[in-house]
């Protein structure tokens, strides 16, 4: 099989695209001995001998992750003062896996784990819009307006409103000490703190947040705190979530 010398380095987890070209630009990443002519050279992996840093990179073998991010840990590889994320795994996915965006310190809910860069870089990048879906609970009442403001876009204060959003304003639960306001939001970007921004700008805050899913994958019943391997099939949905073909459909969709 042949591939691009890039594509090869971020998909043995080496980092992205844009990390690796600064590897080969840096001449760290040898062919058969000789540096790199560029990124876009051609390679067989089977019979090539490709190194990084003087380290040869083998046959690639990925591994994809789904854990429930608990409150209170930050969503990093490392920090000097804050437990992370990565600290629930065993080292070989500390050492060679990294993480699908990102979840606020205080925010719960389905993170992925992968050392497959390719699908990273496509799951992250604005460009595939792939749908995320939230559980908020709420400090007020959400009027039904809410629902129409969602889906033509919001201004947060950005330079432009966000994209289309379906929002899903569930019944107030009433309790012994309190009523409980809560609603669903699926999104298709990842602007800083894009969820509590979006409903501050109608009048509530967020007082508890949760994602539930990514591109059709569900966290389900997974506990706080532990982690799985992913099934064929929701690796399978997850790249269907963002293939070139869909990326060509909702760039065309949400054209402002």
């Amino acid at each position: 099989m042949i591939v691009r010398l890039d594509k090869f380095l971020a998909d043995a987890g080496i980092g992205t695209r844009s990390e690796v070209k600064k590897y080969i630009k840096a001449k760290q990443v040898t062919v058969n001995k000789e540096p790199a002519k560029g990124p876009e050279q051609k390679i067989c992996p089977e019979n090539d001998c490709i190194c990084c840093g003087g380290k040869e990179i083998r046959n690639i073998s990925f591994f994809y992750y789904m854990f429930h991010k608990p409150a209170g840990y930050v969503t990093a590889r490392h920090d000097e003062v804050e437990q992370t994320v990565m600290d629930f795994f065993p080292d070989f996915v500390k050492k060679k896996g990294t993480l699908v965006g990102r979840l606020d310190k205080d925010t719960e809910g389905l993170l992925l784990v992968t050392n497959d860069g390719e699908l990273n870089h496509r799951l992250t990048s604005p460009a595939y819009h792939l749908e995320k879906t939230y559980y908020a609970r709420l400090n007020a009442p959400v009027s039904p307006d809410a629902v129409e403001q969602f889906a033509n876009g919001i201004d947060i204060g950005d330079d432009k409103p966000t994209l289309p959003a379906n929002l899903t304003i569930f019944p107030v639960e009433e309790t012994q000490t309190e009523s409980i306001y809560s609603a669903k939001l699926t999104i298709c970007e990842g602007r800083f703190h894009q969820v509590k921004r979006m409903f501050h700008a109608i009048g509530s805050e967020v007082i508890y947040l949760k994602r539930v899913s990514m591109g059709g994958v569900t966290l389900g019943n997974l506990p706080r705190g532990e982690y799985r391997e992913l099934t064929e099939k929701e690796v399978m949905e997850l790249k269907q979530a963002v293939s070139c073909k869909r990326e060509k459909k909702e760039v065309k969709k949400y054209e402002i």
